[in-house]
């Protein structure tokens, strides 16, 4: 797994923080419960916990895949189904969405970070028509609201890196959470990797998001809309120019046109591993994983990029945001050369 500056042996090569939601996927047999319950089709919709079981309920159990989810924890379960030792820290409550949760990431992982409070787990209902589309509704719930990570500080001190996304930016108390844990990797050498997450949280958190980027990370991922939205430049590849300037390692994803990488005067392209595709939900959070699992293996920038866009592609061939078959996704690192 590698060594610290001090000689002292990783245990882990990844940990996570993030926002723990748990992801009930459903494959509607036509459109009728979205016309019935008001619901705009394609679009995610915020909803209280009251509202989201509401709609659950309506549903047959039988139709239900309940598989854990948040952009981190994504991330974390697929490294750790690839064969990497990980842990993620995140916010459920002492509910059976938590107690699933839980197992699921324990599972896949084979360690967690999670802390549990009183409130209702967070969840995304993911309604999948028959033409593919999705339309979901989304309550936060308890995981916006870790109240510290006291019992997650060993794991970062004992990791060769640290990985958050934008998300937790948008709010307290996880935006000072991310920020004492970024605290507690710079006080151990531990590196830190950062996905912007989404031009909305761009947007929203470019101020302190440009800061947090040019003082902490090493390893930042984000699309060429995101990179525009960070820098204010209306062509990518300026924009992109910028981002170097300002951060290690610059991981962009360029949809049908594959994806690059700039480090330290370095670069590689990937590109897109062709599939068919069935949900493209998670495909980010895949391809980080992929270039994560490369990295801290020591591996090229070439082919650390080949492996992100290969599990990115086996997570899009299914539905799903993470590829559950361990099987699979070790076989894809086999294939890589």
């Amino acid at each position: 797994m590698g060594e610290s500056k001090q000689g002292v042996s990783m245990s882990f090569s990844v940990v996570g923080l993030g926002n723990a939601l748990m992801d009930a996927l459903v494959l509607l047999d036509s459109d009728v419960l979205l016309e019935e319950e008001s619901l705009n089709k394609g679009i995610m919709h915020p909803v209280g916990h009251k509202r989201w079981m509401e709609v659950y309920q309506k549903i047959s159990a039988e139709k239900v895949s309940l598989q854990t989810g948040g952009s981190c924890a994504n991330t974390i379960a697929t490294l750790g189904l690839m064969g990497a030792k990980v842990s993620y820290c995140g916010h459920v409550g002492n509910d059976d969405f938590g107690k699933v949760y839980t197992e699921q990431l324990q599972t896949a992982c084979g360690h967690h970070s999670l802390a549990f409070g009183a409130g209702a787990t967070g969840k995304c209902l993911s309604l999948v028509s028959p033409d593919a589309e999705r339309t979901m509704l989304t309550d936060l719930g308890t995981s916006v609201e870790l109240p510290n990570i006291q019992h997650f500080v060993p794991q970062i001190q004992a990791s060769q890196l640290l990985y958050s996304t934008g998300y937790l930016l948008l709010g307290d108390p996880m935006k000072s959470r991310l920020e004492e844990a970024i605290t507690i990797a710079r006080q151990a050498n531990v590196p830190f990797a950062f996905d912007v997450a989404d031009p909305f949280v761009v947007n929203a958190t470019k101020q302190t998001m440009t800061s947090l980027i040019r003082e902490h990370a090493d390893i930042i991922f984000l699309n060429e809309e995101e990179a525009k939205a960070m820098t204010g430049k209306e062509v990518a590849t300026d924009a992109i120019n910028e981002l170097k300037d300002i951060c290690d390692t610059v991981v962009v994803k360029l949809g049908a046109k594959g994806s690059v990488v700039f480090s330290r005067g370095e670069h590689a392209n990937a590109d897109v591993y062709r599939v068919n595709a069935v949900d493209t939900t998670g495909a980010g959070d895949s391809f980080a994983a992929g270039f994560l699992y490369g990295w801290t293996q020591g591996w090229t920038l070439e082919r650390s990029m080949k492996l992100a866009s290969r599990i990115a592609a086996e997570t899009v061939s299914q539905l799903g945001a993470v590829v559950r078959d361990s099987n699979r996704l070790q076989q894809a690192i086999t294939e890589i050369d």
